[in-house]
């Protein structure tokens, strides 16, 4: 498969590459190609605005959590009816989990790839030093294919040009232009990142994004980058194939609240014969007819007063668990499980009460890294020594109150036991860490497998009740 394709990197974090990527595919998506954007890294916000964008479901590729087949079995499947593919990367080109490799980087990643890269350079306190830098990050590794530079942050032509001049008179890269400043064409951040897709209405700012592609930056160009990539080959993995028709019911919790999941493992769930079932922990006032509520990560912290509210929502939850239901959670999820969260500001507030411990909100406090997770327990994710990958990124901890108890291990990118994860009761299991279901295609098939077994006990000792 021919499959066009770009990687756009960064000098560094904070240069504006989610400003660029989003103009790149709004403008690209406006002129009616077809763009499939991935998300290099364990990122959950990038990939909720590239899907508003696009009108296709981003993919996550990371180096660490997933290795080079992976990566490229995933692309090959979700670039393969695109007219090209935005690959956006993370943190520097060359950082990742590694200070002297380029495991887990968005280097690394363009490599696995072949892919040409596009250097996102902030160029508003820069003249001639701009063709120092290009050169040594185009330099720095031979065998990755830096072709192109656009400036980010650049008020003027004047500027713009000089900066061109001088990158192209001293490196063989080309520059294909820059965005200007504007205040009205940033996403707010806060404290994991910026407000996600699903909380605004950002069609406004996509389109601003777009028009403003359209005036400075040469888009036939970028276009003709993505083109000349060498013809995409890689063997077909095994990983996505559907092994069973959806006869199991699996409530997906997706609102504001909690909107955090990869892509492929949704789909993974659907290939083991998963249904999914969309609800709103916030909003709807019962669970739907499921067999596993899958209870992802995001910001309940900042939507307490409202899920404390929902208390029909909560006594739900509490009962289907109660009654031996299925209950897979991560991270916001986990909280959301526990008896309260406290925010930044010291307001507690109750939630659904399965563990006795408290999500206390801290700054500083920032947990953050690559996991791998070992199951020291059977439990709803399989067999005692189960090894998957995911990562951490929170800035709460619990409070302990009572006994819990623990179903693995967790082990960072360097290979340092860093303590405990996963609590059990029941038939419910909450991680703080965020799996990507790819890295041990036994998860998805423990969790239907899991929610089978319970929904039958179920309905055994249902039909036992007088």
């Amino acid at each position: 498969m021919q499959a066009p394709r770009l990687v756009i990197a960064g000098t560094h974090s904070g240069v504006g590459k989610t400003t660029v990527a989003l103009a790149i595919m709004a403008a690209l998506t406006a002129r009616g190609r077809r763009v499939q954007p991935f998300k290099a890294g364990p990122d959950f916000i990038d990939p909720g605005h590239h899907t508003a964008v696009t009108k296709r479901s981003s993919r996550n590729l990371d180096g660490w959590m997933l290795g080079a087949s992976l990566n490229r079995d995933i692309f090959a499947r979700a670039a393969a009816d695109a007219d090209l593919s935005i690959v956006e990367g993370m943190m520097g080109l060359f950082d990742g989990s590694s200070a002297t490799e380029e495991t887990g980087s968005t280097a690394e990643l363009a490599t696995q790839l072949d892919a040409p890269v596009l250097l996102v350079v902030d160029g508003s306190a820069m003249a001639r030093s701009a063709a120092a830098m290009v050169s040594g990050y185009a330099r720095f590794d031979p065998k990755l294919n830096v072709r192109a530079v656009l400036f980010n942050r650049i008020s003027g032509e004047g500027h713009y040009a000089l900066l061109k001049d001088a990158v192209e008179a001293e490196t063989d890269l080309v520059v294909v232009g820059y965005l200007r400043p504007d205040s009205k064409a940033i996403i707010p951040d806060r404290h994991l990142g910026l407000m996600t897709a699903i909380e605004q209405s950002s069609e406004d700012l996509y389109q601003r994004l777009a028009e403003a592609a359209k005036q400075t930056i040469d888009l036939d160009l970028i276009e003709a980058l993505a083109r000349s990539c060498r013809e995409f080959s890689s063997p077909p993995l095994r990983t996505f194939e559907s092994h069973a028709p959806p006869t199991i019911r699996v409530g997906v919790a997706y609102d504001p609240a909690f909107c955090f999941y990869y892509q492929d493992n949704l789909e993974l769930l659907e290939a083991e014969g998963a249904e999914l079932v969309r609800f709103s922990p916030l909003r709807d006032q019962a669970l739907p007819a499921i067999d596993l509520l899958y209870l992802g990560g995001g910001y309940p912290e900042l939507y307490g007063e409202a899920l404390t509210a929902n208390a029909s929502m909560r006594r739900a939850i509490r009962t289907f668990a109660e009654q031996g239901g299925a209950i897979y959670a991560e991270c916001g999820g986990l909280m959301y499980l526990t008896r309260s969260i406290r925010d930044f500001d010291g307001r507690s507030y109750d939630m659904v009460g399965l563990f006795p411990a408290e999500a206390v909100m801290k700054r500083p406090g920032l947990t953050l890294g690559y996991r791998q997770l070992e199951l020291t327990h059977a439990c709803l994710l399989g067999a005692v020594g189960l090894m998957a990958r995911g990562h951490e990124f929170h800035y709460s901890s619990l409070n302990v109150i009572g006994p819990l108890d623990h179903a693995c291990r967790v082990i960072d990118a360097k290979g340092q036991l860093r303590g405990k994860d996963g609590l059990m009761t029941g038939n419910t299991l909450a991680l703080y860490s965020h799996l990507h279901f790819a890295s041990q295609p036994e998860v998805p098939r423990a969790l239907i497998r899991s929610a089978r077994n319970a929904a039958s006990r179920r309905r055994e000792k249902q039909g036992e009740t007088p």
